[in-house]
């Protein structure tokens, strides 16, 4: 058995083509009556209490596993049954294809009846099969099952389902590999010449494995040759296998004095399973810029302006002095031949 994180949630509930993660429950209108219902894992007997349902299976393998429907409303209700491909979604929660998309991984491994009817306020268990194929690589397959009811209001159908995600792990060599892809970098310069400023990064992070990641990324901003830099980490988030997913990071404290080379280093790290036996493959990338210190340059030439104004002052009033001073001498001695 493996276990995932928590944070993908545990239920699927949609509306249409929208399936946000919810509570367990759901309600719909099929016939004008309310209709609220839950589905959950389960054994012969009834919800076991697993939140999810997540094998690692053998290729060629056939499993059968149960899962449960709840009916909560006042009359019998017929729900159509489905199984489809996971994903996460913009926002990293879990998701199962909508009825209209076509599952070629995980999904199809699942097989369960069309439809199941539950009785008001009863559950009824219905056992489904997962088959695993002969050909299947290994790691990760996701796929979620659902109950659905199908509400009309006019001319206009909703679908309306709730389910739960079915994490299925080929067995065979795991690999975790996140790949840093168009990594961008921008100095953030602050306009106070006695103020540092900063790196703004962003990559995107790809699962090039076979398995569920995250990663736990480093980034170094070295300037002055490598004399001087500064680091910041960065986290990757969840990414199921093929997923890309945008990261951004700063890193405060660089002056921007001349060439500044960034590194950006990921590892990556199974989201479950038995991570010892898996083969972790970390990245580092590296991108190089030049930027131009305005405000020092601009305080240099100040400064060069003033010590330039102050040392002519200085040179004028020294040449004024030494004039007036020779005037005087000039004057005592004109004085003196006056006065013999």
């Amino acid at each position: 058995m493996i276990r995932f994180l928590p944070r993908w949630g545990a239920v699927l509930v949609a509306v249409s083509a929208i399936v946000p993660t919810t509570p367990v429950a759901a309600s719909a209108e099929p016939t004008g009556a309310t209709v609220t219902w839950a589905v959950q894992p389960a054994d012969a007997r009834g919800p076991d209490g697993r939140r999810w349902i997540e094998h690692t299976l053998d290729p060629g393998v056939v499993l059968t596993e149960h899962l449960a429907v709840r009916n909560f409303g006042d009359a019998p209700v017929v729900f159509a049954l489905q199984a489809a491909d996971g994903y996460l979604t913009d926002k990293g929660r879990f998701n199962m294809l909508t009825s209209g998309q076509e599952s070629v991984d995980g999904g199809t491994w699942i097989t369960l009846p069309e439809t199941v009817t539950v009785g008001a306020k009863q559950t009824t268990v219905v056992p489904f099969t997962i088959s695993v194929p002969q050909d299947a690589t290994p790691g990760d397959h996701p796929a979620g099952v659902a109950a659905t009811v199908t509400s009309t209001g006019g001319t206009v159908a909703v679908q309306s389902r709730v389910g739960f995600r079915v994490m299925l792990r080929a067995s065979g060599t795991v690999t975790a590999a996140v790949a840093v892809e168009d990594l961008t970098v921008r100095y953030e310069r602050s306009w106070n010449p006695f103020a540092s400023g900063g790196v703004h990064l962003t990559y995107t992070a790809r699962n090039n494995g076979n398995a569920a990641v995250t990663g736990d990324g480093t980034v170094r901003v070295g300037e002055l040759f490598g004399l001087a830099g500064r680091n910041a980490s960065t986290d990757v988030p969840e990414l199921l296998p093929g997923d890309g997913r945008q990261v951004e990071a700063h890193v405060g404290g660089i002056w921007g004095l001349g060439r500044l080379t960034t590194t950006v280093e990921v590892t990556p790290a199974v989201v479950s399973g038995e991570p010892a036996g898996a083969e972790v493959r970390p990245t580092t990338t590296t991108v190089t810029v030049w930027t131009v210190p305005w405000p020092q340059l601009a305080l240099g030439v100040l400064f060069g302006v003033l010590l330039l104004g102050w040392r002519t002052i200085t040179r004028r009033r020294r040449r004024q002095l030494a004039r007036l001073l020779d005037q005087a001498r000039a004057e005592g001695r004109e004085s003196v031949l006056t006065a013999d």
